[in-house]
């Protein structure tokens, strides 16, 4: 009898302690899910993604839209020839590419604004300096309007000065901020590219985005 009552409390008390189990702790675990932190939807309407492209890869091959479907993608503008930012942002985007050179979702655009001079060779000799390799860090030539109209239009790079009145054919954008895009096209976040510490954010930011689950536009 004695056996039978100890089994029977013994059962008792797993069963309230899976019962708490699932009233409180299940609760706390969702508790801290929900407070995960989300980066904000950034663009100039409600539903601004990065527009069609195409462009030319330092191998010389066709870059467009569909080869970052899915992918988190890093964008930033430079031109090889700079000798002022430039090379203090790809120095710092290289810490990037180390960071994530392995993951496949993960892709950096480094787009010339001085296509005449920047051709696919041009880029690939510059690419050479920080061992990119041209599957995960790809540097982007081809027609001029169309590359500054995705940077003011899609990733909303501006220049240093009001551009707003200049023609494309007249503007020459360095700018030195970076562009986090999500794997719907969507903008995330910008980041001050010669900043170790928005280097260190923006890094943050797109394992946050690795994490992140599909939701509705």
């Amino acid at each position: 009898m004695k056996d039978k009552k100890t089994t029977f409390l013994l059962i008792a008390f797993f069963l309230l302690l899976a019962l708490a189990f699932f009233i409180v702790v299940i609760p706390m675990i969702k508790g801290r899910e929900a407070k995960k932190p989300a980066l904000p939807v950034l663009g100039t309407n409600f539903n601004h993604h990065v527009q069609p492209f195409s462009f030319t890869t330092q191998d010389g091959k066709a870059f467009t839209e569909k080869d970052i479907a899915g992918k988190i993608c890093v964008v930033e503008y430079f031109f090889a020839t700079c000798k002022g930012m430039c090379p203090k942002m790809n120095t710092n985007m290289e810490k990037v590419f180390e960071a994530f050179k392995d993951n496949e979702k993960i892709l950096i655009l480094s787009h010339t604004v001085d296509p005449e001079r920047d051709s696919a060779a041009a880029l690939k000799a510059y690419a050479s300096r920080y061992q990119a390799s041209s599957s995960k860090w790809v540097f982007l030539t081809g027609d001029k309007k169309k590359l500054y109209e995705m940077a003011r239009y899609s990733y909303l790079i501006n220049a240093d000065q009001d551009t707003a009145g200049v023609s494309i054919d007249k503007d020459f954008i360095h700018d030195k901020h970076f562009v986090l895009v999500d794997g719907r096209g969507r903008l995330r976040g910008f980041y001050d590219g010669l900043e170790a510490g928005d280097v260190s954010r923006l890094i943050g930011d797109i394992r946050i985005l690795l994490e992140e689950k599909p939701r509705e536009e």
